[in-house]
């Protein structure tokens, strides 16, 4: 499993690279363009460049680009749609440059609209988002947290937009262990993580899954409530060591996206947390 986390690109998107190899992480996950912004970042090709070399020196394994979370896809508000849609291809186009492996998103909130009508907006537009993923590049689905009509709460749901989506051969998957644990899936719990894995397995294709998020939540089971804590410190705790060891997900980079003890994002010492919890994860399944 390659370990890491959600790295600032301040100073420039190749900067990014040298933060996750300071903290001792070997996968990394970065905005191209600023979160709380729709307009892109204009890159310098240097800086791109700078980038793909950096990787390279600092053996990181994998790298994924995170879409802004203004997008709403599934929104009926044209102006948001397209603004969404535009967001959305811009860092496809970037994540390409960089050569990272997937670009992971949100789909978005129907508002108040229904599944379905969420669904009929949505599709078309992740569809043109496909048009610029690449054997390298994949574009990564992202289960939510079930807030306010949000769209992807559940492997039903998740697996019902693949289908809409004629099972494309670029889209995948980006399971976050906070999400799953405020709608409800208790990923603390061996038998029900191996059973949602399953269904993943069934309804979609475990292949698909690309990528983990590895986040502690703040909130309790089922609470419909996306709010990450540190590794160890939120309602998880020591038992997220049951998601991190599971051995279907072992393949997989798996990145924090916590606070830190700043407020600032993982630092050294989250990621010494998250490798020892590691550790410890795989020796108990191993045991078992």
């Amino acid at each position: 499993m390659l370990l890491g986390g959600h790295m600032s690109s301040s100073g420039g998107i190749h900067t990014a690279v040298d933060r996750i190899e300071a903290i001792g992480g070997d996968a990394l996950q970065v905005f191209t363009q600023s979160p709380r912004m729709w307009r892109p970042t204009a890159h310098p090709e240097e800086n791109l460049a700078r980038f793909r070399s950096r990787r390279e020196e600092a053996g990181i394994g994998s790298v994924l680009a995170h879409a802004v979370y203004l997008i709403n896809l599934a929104s009926p508000d044209d102006e948001l749609y397209e603004k969404s849609l535009t967001a959305l291809v811009s860092t496809m186009e970037v994540a390409s440059a960089i050569e990272a492996d997937g670009v992971v998103f949100h789909v978005g909130s129907h508002l108040g609209a229904g599944f379905e009508a969420g669904m009929e907006r949505a599709a078309p537009a992740i569809e043109r988002a496909l048009e610029h993923a690449s054997e390298k590049t994949w574009l990564l689905l992202e289960n939510c947290a079930g807030t306010g009509g949000t769209i992807g709460r559940s492997v039903d749901e998740l697996a019902a937009l693949c289908d809409r989506l004629g099972g494309h051969e670029r889209l995948g998957l980006c399971l976050d262990s906070c999400h799953l644990w405020a709608s409800g899936v208790d990923v603390t719990d061996p038998a029900v993580l191996d059973a949602a894995l399953d269904e993943i397995d069934e309804r979609i294709g475990i292949d698909r899954l690309r990528a983990l998020h590895v986040n502690d939540s703040r909130d309790t089971l089922g609470a419909n409530r996306d709010r990450h804590a540190n590794i160890g410190e939120g309602e998880l705790g020591e038992r997220l060591a049951v998601f991190l060891g599971n051995p279907r997900l072992q393949r997989l980079p798996a990145l924090m996206e916590v606070p830190g003890p700043d407020g600032h994002g993982p630092d050294a010492g989250e990621m010494r947390k998250l490798r020892e919890l590691h550790a410890r994860a795989v020796k108990a399944y191993a045991a078992a």
